[in-house]
């Protein structure tokens, strides 16, 4: 079994970390049983209209385990003491956890996929969780719809970049086609020709390794640099936008 869990809003403008790095800590915190698969980063719509902190994102933790009764509600217990220690005051603290036997996901992905491109309320949040479990902890609570449609969008499986999977941050600079396989992180070039990368060919990632989420998949993307050599797309923004709250 598969357990989502949603983190939205637990930052400040001036803060040293964000909703992101919450997320990734709390691989620390999963109780036993619980197997980290990886933190997935999701962009939802920038409008003036939404009180987000600097770039209206989200963040969704998946784990796996076996257990579903015993796990989800301790998973919940972890995850509120979590935002509870590290959750920066002034924020409004959303949390959302779902197990993908869930039945309220078919809803849930939806209203992730309107959250990219509507403004969305807290009202329709509680609405496509159907009773499953959305919590706000301080603030105006806004929170609990940016860690729903954190939860939609990375069960969804089409959207998002990693920020945590098999290690990626330990990765150097330079990496193989091969080496990353072997983390479980696909290659794929988006050039015209779409020649497929080989097992030994190398990837310059400036040091910024961050696959998108692609078919519930891992999926790293490059452009050719050179005979062997490839580049992965994106780089890492130098500063944060102001805050619009």
């Amino acid at each position: 079994m598969r357990i989502y869990v949603g983190f939205d809003d637990t930052d400040t403008i001036d803060a040293e970390r964000g909703t992101g790095k919450l997320a990734r800590w709390f691989e620390q915190a999963i109780p036993e049983g619980g197997r980290f698969w990886g933190v997935v980063r999701q962009q939802l719509l920038l409008d003036p209209g939404i009180p987000y902190t600097s770039h209206n994102s989200s963040a969704c933790a998946v784990i796996d385990c076996d257990d579903r009764a015993m796990m989800i509600d301790l998973m919940i217990e972890k995850a509120i003491a979590h935002i509870n220690e590290y959750a920066l005051p002034g924020s409004d603290p959303g949390l959302c956890v779902v197990s993908d036997a869930d039945p309220c996901l078919t809803d849930l992905k939806r209203f992730g996929i309107n959250c990219t491109r509507a403004i969305m309320t807290q009202e329709e949040a509680v609405k496509a969780m159907n009773g499953s479990h959305l919590s706000g902890h301080g603030g105006t609570n806004d929170g609990i719809i940016g860690a729903a449609a954190a939860v939609g969008l990375t069960a969804n499986g089409w959207s998002g970049r990693f920020i945590e999977f098999g290690g990626l941050r330990e990765f150097p600079p330079q990496a193989t086609v091969g080496g990353l396989a072997e983390k479980g992180i696909n290659t794929v070039t988006i050039d015209r020709d779409a020649q497929m990368p080989a097992p030994d060919d190398i990837i310059e990632t400036s040091g910024w390794l961050r696959p998108r989420l692609i078919g519930g998949k891992p999926v790293l993307l490059v452009t050719a640099k050179g005979e062997g050599l490839w580049e992965s797309i994106g780089k890492k923004r130098s500063t944060k936008q102001k805050e619009v709250k």
